[in-house]
């Protein structure tokens, strides 16, 4: 596959195919990532491998999300279709998918140990005290100790960083048909090269989800604050869904089959804005 360049304002294009694919088939993808969860709620009853098991199933989650919205495109189901075709991609590529999540997995807890060392353990001190009762002013003493938002600070630039890498690597594992290893270095280079449109797909869906506040206030004005989870809850795995669903569009503009000419446009890849 060859690496593209595109325009900065193509971020913005990938938002919008993200919400136009999973209106196509809102409850396809809805399942898709109801199965997900399911998932991560048995494995998170495993002691120790389950929690190895979660933190190795961001690259699969990611190419599953993909393979559904490239099937919406192409006008064929989400569900199951999208797990089907992941299943029957070949030994080679799942286990390469596998060795991803391992990497992943691996990497995120170097990462978080060292954002752990760093902090002096103050997040994960805050983290185990969210259960206790406690009254308002220790909470805000809590959250205003300068070593819990450093922690905290920490583990988004971490996260951030270890996206980069991993963010096209499962498709060119599976589309590509390169090695693990291989895949991990051409994504960088994608989203360095393409750094401009990523940085504003970022932009674009930190204000959506700033929009959602005025409908989070609305709600606790009408229903109550002790309610809030009733809106929230819903509006949180809505936009984590079509979140999702955009991922396979960053992809496709970013990468193009070998023999396909190079091309730097804003053009739509798929039959969406048609």
């Amino acid at each position: 596959m060859k690496l593209q360049l595109v325009a900065p304002r193509q971020g913005f294009a990938w938002v919008r195919r993200g919400f136009q694919v999973c209106a196509r088939q809102p409850l396809g993808f809805a399942a898709l990532f109801a199965t997900c969860m399911f998932v991560v709620l048995l494995l998170g009853f495993l002691p120790v491998v389950g929690t190895v098991a979660l933190l190795a199933l961001p690259p699969a989650g990611t190419l599953l999300f993909m393979i559904a919205s490239r099937r919406v495109v192409e006008g064929r189901t989400a569900m199951p279709g999208s797990i089907a075709e992941l299943a029957a991609s070949g030994r080679t590529r799942l286990l390469a998918v596998v060795k991803l999540g391992l990497a992943y997995a691996a990497a995120t807890l170097v990462l978080f140990w060292l954002a752990d060392l760093l902090d002096g353990g103050a997040f994960v001190t805050f983290y185990s005290s969210l259960s206790e009762r406690t009254t308002a002013d220790a909470a805000a003493a809590k959250v205003a100790d300068p070593h819990l938002q450093l922690g905290i600070l920490l583990r988004l630039t971490f996260a951030a960083a270890l996206s980069v890498p991993f963010w096209h690597a499962p498709a060119l594992v599976h589309w590509g048909g390169h090695g693990w290893a291989k895949s991990l270095f051409f994504s960088s280079v994608a989203v360095w090269r393409n750094k401009g449109a990523f940085t504003i797909y970022g932009i674009a869906w930190l204000g959506v989800w700033m929009l959602l506040a005025p409908l989070l206030t609305v709600a606790v004005a009408l229903i109550g604050p002790e309610r809030l989870a009733l809106v929230a809850t819903p509006l949180l795995l809505a936009y984590l869904t079509v979140f999702c669903a955009s991922f396979w569009f960053t992809f496709a503009d970013c990468f193009s089959s070998d023999g396909a000419p190079p091309r730097d446009t804003v053009d739509s890849p798929d039959s969406l804005t048609r």
